[in-house]
């Protein structure tokens, strides 16, 4: 679906984003993108969908190098911003003028979808309040039948049934072999849903992989005294007392989450990959 190559990115006058990046993606998984602030992940998404360039390395995406900006290419691929703007036009013409440049776009589905997340289609786009107007612009990505969806925080500006909701739209959609990576900073709002993370920091892909196989390699408790960092993979201080992640040795045992599984990758340096046994950047699955 997506192989990037030593892919090198910089804006201009500053220094290097990204230096040497491997990444690949295959089909029909949802991809959760991590990384701390200004680590590159937006920058990622658009050098993915040929929004920018990168500057050394190779990117394709379904054997394409996407800054052709090939019309076979941009009707398989859908991005939502974070940073949203919609037209005043209501969601029927909306479908009507921009549906037709994806080939399995379903208007049928974006009522659907529309519905279950409480959108009203009559309202004209551009008087929505922002967290309709992204759940306008979800439903129409999960409708796009496009192979490989790109949302950057998707979450923001949800309620709470919001994004219940909307994970499980993704979910029944991902049942068609379609590839969803969903940068997000609210990790907690898109577990249960993602299968893969990848997180990125310092200029890299620190860590690729299956998200059942990583969490289950490490257990996680809470204690009420300080542990002894010796005899723990990585401690961190919580409402209560401390998390403390050890390796998992006992199916019973908890296993770690995902806001503490990034943690941990970031707090250790990137080496999340040495504990789980293979170089950063190769998935498995």
């Amino acid at each position: 679906m997506v192989a990037i190559r030593g892919l090198g990115f910089a804006y201009r006058r500053k220094p290097p984003l990204f230096t040497g990046l491997d990444l690949d993606l295959s089909d029909g998984v949802i991809y959760g993108l991590l990384g701390k602030n200004g680590a590159g992940k937006t920058t990622l998404l658009k050098l993915i969908c040929g929004l920018l360039f990168p500057r050394a390395g190779a990117c394709t995406v379904l054997d394409e190098n996407p800054r052709r900006r090939s019309p076979e290419l941009l009707k398989q691929i859908y991005y939502v911003p974070e940073e949203l703007y919609l037209p005043r036009l209501d969601a029927a013409s909306y479908a009507d003028l921009y549906g037709r440049f994806y080939p399995l776009f379903d208007p049928d589905e974006l009522k659907r979808c529309l519905r279950e997340l409480e959108v009203d289609d009559r309202e004209r786009l551009a008087t929505l309040s922002y967290g309709q107007k992204r759940k306008f612009l979800l439903a129409f990505a999960l409708a796009s039948g496009c192979r490989l969806v790109i949302l950057d925080e998707p979450t923001n500006g949800l309620d709470i049934p919001s994004k219940s909701q909307l994970r499980r739209l993704i979910a029944s959609a991902s049942r068609d072999k379609r590839t969803f990576l969903i940068s997000t900073h609210q990790v907690r709002d898109m577990e249960g849903l993602l299968e893969s993370i990848i997180i990125v920091d310092g200029g890299r892909v620190i860590l690729s992989r299956d998200l059942r196989g990583a969490a289950g390699r490490f257990a996680m408790r809470l204690s009420a005294q300080e542990p002894d960092p010796a005899r723990a993979l990585y401690v961190e201080k919580v409402v209560g007392g401390y998390a403390v992640v050890t390796e998992r040795r006992d199916a019973d045992e908890p296993a770690i989450d995902l806001e503490t599984l990034f943690n941990m990758t970031i707090a250790r340096g990137g080496r999340g990959e040495e504990l789980l046994g293979s170089p950063a950047g190769e998935e498995k699955r």
